[in-house]
């Protein structure tokens, strides 16, 4: 083995013992322009390592299409300027929090419930990924006598033992990691629990724990089904994420760092989850579902902030939790730590901008949206190809007959509905019916949007849009027409630049446009007083999901996407607009 490797108690750097004192930062939840700053900042914390998560749904979005892998590479070049080691995880599936655990919507889509197993299929996929990724990994792989990169150990999968037990499909994927050129160690990473080490874990390949606290019973877990090896927790949970419509989760600095110091106390290595959280952009945040351990339950669609109450915050400057995590981290430095650097410069002064450039939804689904489809039953996103975006399902109830109620089996996620052209309500999950009856003949349009597909448990994968049909009293009705709003449409600014104007607002859904002006550029919250729930772009770049029902009130806006001067805004709103946006 090269120059890292796993000793039967310790870490071994060249031969001698070497604790990984590492932290999470997600290259693809930070602006690239401030890559070198966070990773300072984990330096000044006292870390000697940092921790990546690669998300596959964002690198190849449709099968055989890849989008910007290298991304990867560049940020490792950068861990590696930093001065901190890498620790790759790259999936297939990833949890994190994000859009379908990571996983493509095309796939869960076409294979189901054979997802992260030994299902031929789905192999086929994960070797094709796999192959067109790795390069960028095994060509930063650190190499003996420091040569080569920073990369020093590679995941095969990510808490699998909270999933499944195909232990064939474990093997196969260590395997293929090595068969593509990784010669780093490799490991696996579960809940410090029996069942989760036992379907998690790969005889030969180091076995992790994860957890957020009580770190002497989780390693004598841990002992009882691995008694040699270094021990490591690979996610300290030191904060947490939030859901909309929740409370925001905080928790104390002093507790955590009591955690922590209990981690290192047991002379184990660390992996800090979240080092820093950044931010959701684009739509990709996921979502879990309640009902406690069966994960049934309502969903629970995760915030545009990926904040995570961690010790360097969404703007990349230290928190009090930093502080005491550095004092901490100290005590097992080899020398004195670096000083934070400089923080990112901020906005100059603030800026609003009157958004009075407006066009209805339908105008916006005529230009940019996908070529009405008519089927039998509703069509789910993943037979639309929609990974994030919204539907409009369009269909006639009958008639003459009178009125009967109207309601959607098996709807995900949320439904604003319209009969006849007039706004009658919102259909969940839990609500899936009109609160009025609807008489025939009527035309009716429910506009479904996906808030994130679930990242974490037995339901991982499940489809979005409308499941299984709308019924009028006890009939089906047949013959829905489906036309799609993908998110990456909005990549275009010259096509979203043509989509016409089509009068004046009124506070109704649509996309709203605007110029704000500002004079000296810098991180800024953006803030979105009387808007219900949509999605804001700043010159071209997806700042993500703004949402009323909190807990999160304003988006970051990263520094390198404004300008001197003239900014051009757009707003997708979705169920009932404002007039304003500020910047701040």
């Amino acid at each position: 083995m090269d120059g890292f490797r796993v000793g039967e108690d310790d870490f071994e750097l060249e031969g001698r013992p070497v604790r990984l004192l590492s932290g999470a930062l997600h290259y693809f939840r930070v602006h690239e322009a401030q890559w070198g700053h966070r990773l300072a900042m984990l330096r000044a914390m006292g870390l000697n390592c940092v921790e990546t998560y690669v998300p596959w749904n964002l690198h190849e979005p449709r099968p055989g299409t890849f989008h910007d892998v290298e991304a990867l590479g560049r940020f490792l070049d950068a861990a590696h300027e930093a001065g901190l080691w890498a620790i790759v995880r790259p999936g297939p599936y990833i949890c994190a929090e994000w859009e379908n655990g990571g996983l493509p919507h095309w796939l869960t889509g076409a294979v189901g419930p054979r997802a992260r197993t030994r299902d031929e299929e789905y192999l086929g996929h994960v070797t094709r990924w796999f192959r067109r990724l790795l390069p960028q990994v095994v060509a930063r792989q650190y190499r003996r006598g420091g040569d080569g990169g920073p990369v020093i150990m590679v995941q095969v999968e990510n808490e699998y033992g909270s999933f499944g037990s195909d232990q064939v499909y474990l093997r196969h994927l260590a395997d293929l990691l090595r068969a593509e050129g990784v010669t780093v160690p490799l490991f696996t990473s579960d809940g410090p629990e029996d069942h989760m080490l036992t379907g998690g874990s790969v005889p030969g390949v180091l076995a992790t724990a994860n957890f957020g606290s009580g770190a002497r019973k989780a390693f004598e877990t841990l002992r009882a089904h691995r008694p040699e090896g270094p021990l490591m927790c690979m996610e300290f949970w030191c904060g947490w994420f939030d859901h909309w419509g929740t409370d925001h989760v905080v928790r104390d600095a002093d507790d955590a760092a009591a955690a922590l110091r209990e981690i290192l106390e047991c002379g184990a290595s660390v992996n800090l989850y979240m080092a820093h959280g950044g931010t959701n952009f684009a739509g990709w945040a996921g979502a879990n579902r309640g009902g406690g351990a069966l994960h049934d339950g309502e969903l629970q669609p995760d915030v545009t902030s990926y904040d995570y109450d961690a010790p360097v915050d969404e703007f990349g400057r230290p928190t009090a939790k930093f502080w005491r995590f550095r004092e901490v981290l100290a005590q097992y430095a080899t020398g004195p730590l670096p000083e934070p650097p400089p923080a990112p410069p901020a906005l100059g002064s603030p800026a609003s901008a009157s958004l009075t450039d407006w066009s209805s939804l339908d105008a916006v689904l005529e230009s940019l949206g996908t070529p009405e489809t008519e089927h039998a039953v509703p069509p789910t996103f993943e037979e639309l190809d929609v990974d994030r975006g919204l539907v409009r399902y369009a269909l006639t109830v009958p008639g003459p007959r009178r009125p009967y109620p109207l309601s959607v089996r098996g709807l995900r996620d949320r439904a604003v509905a319209y009969v006849d052209g007039h706004r009658v309500g919102v259909l969940t999950e839990d609500a899936p019916a009109l609160e009025t009856p609807v008489a025939g003949h009527a035309r009716v349009e429910l506009w479904v949007e996906s808030l994130g597909r679930v990242n974490y448990g037995p339901r991982t994968g499940e489809s979005k849009g409308i499941t299984g049909g709308i019924l009028h009293e006890r009939q089906y009705l047949h013959g829905v027409r489906a036309r799609a709003l993908r998110l990456d449409a909005f990549d275009s600014a010259s096509a979203v630049r043509g989509v016409p104007a089509t009068g004046a607002a009124e506070g109704r859904p649509g996309l709203y446009r605007g110029v704000v002006e500002v004079d000296s550029p810098g991180d800024a919250s953006l803030e979105l007083p009387g808007w219900t729930r949509g999605f804001v772009w700043l010159n071209g770049f997806n700042l993500g999901r703004y949402w009323a029902v909190g807990p999160q009130t304003s988006l970051y806006v990263p520094g390198p996407v404004l300008r001197a001067g003239a900014n051009e805004v757009w707003v997708l709103e979705l169920e009932g607009g404002g007039e304003k946006v500020a910047l701040g």
